[in-house]
């Protein structure tokens, strides 16, 4: 059998960074950033639903994030699930729409974040260690010579090695944006 192990540990360990860069996507840094809303889920009509599917949410500033429902019946509901979401953020809505003053981070607050993105990283490389494992597994399943094997063993164990330094640069990009103010 005759597999691009290299193409395919790639493609899954680039899945698996993108998963991670998504997660840290939601930590705020002192800075608004409309992607800190991606798991606030709003009942709407019983079902739950994303914020960014039921309105529009800007950044008129830099700590300040603006969202504007489609349909202002909700605007309860939003202001509801952002509060209950324990994002430290405390909704205001003035009938038109819900804004969100983020505060400034406290030093306490910024160690918490770094913690959490470190326990993000460390999901990070297990999710590259265990690609690592399913490559090599299906590698030994297909039979392939000794000398064969060692070699794209090597390779990918290469790739394994790049992609642990895209986790680590990552995390301290993460780790200086939360604790610079």
């Amino acid at each position: 059998m005759n597999k691009d192990y290299i193409f395919l540990t790639k493609e899954k360990m680039n899945k698996a960074i993108e998963n991670m860069e998504e997660r840290l996507s939601t930590i705020r840094a002192g800075r608004a950033n409309p992607n800190m809303l991606d798991n606030v889920y709003v009942s709407y009509y019983g079902t739950p639903t994303q914020i960014k599917q039921l309105a529009t949410i800007s950044v008129p500033e830099a700590r300040q994030i603006n969202i504007k429902p489609f349909d202002k019946s909700i605007l309860g509901a939003i202001e509801k699930a952002i509060f209950e979401a324990n994002l430290g953020i405390t909704p205001n809505n003035n009938g038109e729409s819900v804004f969100i003053t983020i505060p400034p981070l406290t030093e306490e607050r910024r160690r918490e974040l770094v913690k959490q993105t470190k326990e993000y990283a460390e999901d990070g490389r297990i999710a590259i260690r265990n690609i690592r494992r399913d490559i090599l597994d299906e590698l030994k399943k297909d039979g392939l010579s000794e000398d064969v094997s060692k070699n794209i063993e090597e390779k990918i164990q290469e790739v394994v090695n790049e992609y642990n330094k895209k986790v680590e640069l990552i995390i301290k990009e993460k780790e200086n944006e939360l604790m610079n103010i």
